[in-house]
């Protein structure tokens, strides 16, 4: 049997995700993959164009990495209840459940206090699609 691409029947990813607006519509959640010295911080909404606000103090749980080039094992680390990750070098990911959001928000932005770099990777996808028929979850 051959194997299957991952995305459209595993993921769906946008490369360049800070300050964007994200749709949780098609799918369990989000892991979002950050890199530099930065704050990044969550927000939601309940529209593309809303008016995006605190979900609350959804991240307890964030895994890092000292290396940005996989040269490094991840470690997972507990942090205080907060709607924002903070590190000083290397590489964070955490995730954000469409179950964790207040009722009626069903977009997640995540957004960097300079310049850091986020690329959010949305997984569990409710149905598999050939990756040219992905819903556009950025509008």
């Amino acid at each position: 049997m051959a194997a299957m691409a991952g995305l459209g029947r595993e993921f769906n990813v946008v490369p360049i995700a800070a300050g964007v607006g994200l749709s949780l519509r098609d799918c369990a959640g989000v892991s979002f993959v950050c890199t530099g010295n930065d704050t990044f911080t969550i927000t939601v909404a309940d529209t593309f164009a809303g008016s995006y606000a605190t979900p609350g103090n959804i991240i307890t749980t964030k895994q890092t990495n000292t290396a940005t080039n996989g040269s490094a094992a991840w470690v997972t680390a507990s942090q205080s209840a907060s709607n924002a990750v903070t590190i000083s070098s290397g590489t964070v990911v955490f995730y954000v459940s469409g179950d964790a959001l207040p009722d009626g928000k069903g977009y997640v932005k995540v957004s960097a206090g300079a310049a850091g770099l986020v690329t959010a990777v949305l997984h569990d996808l409710s149905t598999s699609r050939k990756p040219d028929n992905l819903a556009i979850v950025g509008a």
